[in-house]
């Protein structure tokens, strides 16, 4: 397709051109247009890092690292050339990186970002302000990861690639910025062409009808919160997963091997992962991500506790607990509080 300009006698065809060509590189320049204006590409989007790349033992960064207003974490990656490259590999492996990224180390991002814009302060405000939250969520933040690849042009592989990501419930946005000369002017045509734009009345229907689904199971759920008591420590109005994580925490810290508890849970086959050796959180992140890819299932390693300070260290084993229990969370603490008793524990639902 082209862009032609209306004369009165007839259409005049603007010259395509190539960023390159004319002079405009990645970072220096598309990098710095977009981000003050990301809307172009990205709709109610906080950008709140530029060159992320918080982890150890890579040198690999982010773009431009954003929220979205459903707490969702944003990657954007730009490129100038007229294929896209592998953006879309790239992208994904930012993705599962980044996913684990909690609130607090989301304001620091955003704290050292707008520091380089000579902003000093206000990050932890502008996130809860972007939010509409009254005070920070964890549970409900970042729970998906978006991605957005925007180049002059994708290669069918890229396009191929994203469609199925997306079958298989990814979300994966492709905007072509296809630049043009006018003269001494330089124009870009900002195009998204996945998911196609022809596509987007049904696609508002199906999510119309997913967000109905999703009430209507909704309230089916139980949202019981807990009081647990371990040991010294009381910790109360425990929504489920952090509940019978707590429980499974005091056990392991009081001396009851994880794979004793995992076998109390055989029902649950996934209720505590482990990777060999004794591992930092980014270490085990990228592992576990790993280990999930080549089992053929998604990266999503944010339905686990894998924090620094959640992650649980055992016999030579690293083991992370899920967050997924559906509604046998107290069936599961009382099995765990009969074959181990003794250890100090208790719980009572939360009735504030």
């Amino acid at each position: 397709m082209a862009i032609f300009q209306m004369d009165k006698d007839k259409l005049l065809e603007l010259e395509p051109t190539t960023f390159a060509n004319a002079g405009y590189t990645e970072r220096n320049d598309l990098q710095r247009l977009l981000k003050p204006q990301i809307e172009i590409i990205a709709p109610d989007t906080l950008i709140i890092s530029e060159e992320f790349g918080e982890w150890e033992a890579s040198r690999r960064r982010i773009d431009l690292l954003g929220i979205d207003k459903n707490a969702n974490l944003v990657v954007i990656e730009l490129k100038r050339t007229e294929d896209g490259g592998h953006m879309e590999l790239q992208a994904i492996r930012y993705a599962a990186m980044v996913s684990t990224l909690t609130f607090d180390a989301a304001v620091k991002a955003f704290e050292l970002y707008l520091a380089s814009t000579g902003v000093m302060s206000g990050a932890h405000e502008k996130i809860l302000e972007f939010l509409d939250w009254e005070e920070p969520d964890e549970d409900h933040f970042a729970q998906d990861v978006r991605i957005i690849l925007a180049a002059a042009e994708f290669s069918r592989e890229i396009t191929t690639s994203v469609l199925w990501l997306n079958d298989h419930g990814l979300d994966v946005k492709c905007i072509r910025l296809r630049p043009y000369k006018d003269g001494g002017r330089l124009l870009i045509d900002v195009q998204q062409v996945i998911p196609l734009p022809e596509a987007e009345a049904y696609q508002i229907r199906i999510r119309e009808k997913k967000v109905v689904e999703r009430a209507a199971r909704t309230q089916d759920r139980d949202l019981t919160r807990y009081n647990v008591t371990a040991g010294a420590e009381t910790y109360s109005n425990l929504p489920k997963r952090r509940a019978i994580y707590k429980v499974i925490r005091h056990l392991c810290d009081d001396g009851v091997a994880p794979e004793a508890i995992r076998d109390v849970l055989h029902w649950k086959g996934n209720a505590l992962r482990s990777v060999d050796g004794e591992l930092d959180a980014e270490s085990f992140q990228k592992s576990f991500a790993a280990e999930l890819i080549a089992q053929g299932n998604l990266p999503d390693i944010h339905r686990w506790f894998i924090a620094e300070d959640e992650l649980i260290r055992a016999n030579g084993k690293t083991f992370a607990v899920t967050k997924m229990w559906g509604t046998k969370t107290a069936e599961s603490i009382d099995s765990l509080l009969e074959r181990f008793p003794g250890h100090d524990i208790s719980y009572e639902e939360d009735t504030t």
